[in-house]
C-alpha cells in the first residue's frame, strides 16, 4: 500500500470516531432531565406554609409539616374559610427539618452495636475458655 492511501485511510477511521464520539456525547445529555426555570434541583426540595395571624384552621393545623415540592397541596386550601388566603409557601431544600440522626458512630452505625448493658448478658461460660486436650 503506498502512502497517502494509509493516510486517507487513518483519517477517515478518526472522522468515524469522533462523529460516534459526539453522537454518544449527545445520547447522554438527552437523557439526563429537564430542569425548568424557577424549579429546584434538588429531588428533597420540600416547601412548608407560612400564614398570618387571621389564617384559617385548616392552615394552622399544617403548621411546622414539610412537604415535598411536587406532594405540597394547592393554595388557597380546600378547607380555607377566609375570604382572601394570605397563606404562602417557604421554600426549603430538604424535607428534614431536624438534624440528621444517622451517624456512622451510633448505635446502629459502623460499630453495629445493639445498645449498651451495664451488666453483661451472657449466661454461659466462653465455651473457647475451656480447651480439650483431646483435640490437640
Amino acid at each position: 500500500m503506498n502512502l497517502p492511501l494509509m493516510a486517507l485511510a487513518v483519517v477517515l477511521l478518526l472522522v468515524v470516531w469522533l462523529f460516534l464520539r459526539r453522537r454518544q456525547a449527545s445520547r447522554s445529555d438527552d437523557s439526563k432531565p429537564e430542569v425548568r426555570a424557577g424549579s429546584s434541583t434538588s429531588v428533597y426540595h420540600a416547601v412548608s406554609i407560612k400564614f398570618s395571624g387571621s389564617a384559617c384552621d385548616a392552615a394552622r393545623e399544617m403548621k411546622g409539616r414539610r412537604f415535598l415540592s411536587t406532594a405540597a397541596p394547592k393554595l388557597p386550601l380546600a378547607e380555607c374559610d377566609n375570604l382572601e388566603c394570605n397563606c404562602r409557601f417557604v421554600h426549603h431544600k430538604d424535607r428534614r427539618s431536624d438534624k440528621d440522626r444517622r451517624s456512622p458512630f451510633g448505635p446502629s452505625g459502623l460499630g453495629g452495636g445493639t445498645g449498651s448493658y451495664e451488666k453483661e448478658q451472657r449466661s454461659n461460660k466462653d465455651r473457647r475458655a475451656e480447651i480439650d486436650e483431646d483435640l490437640y
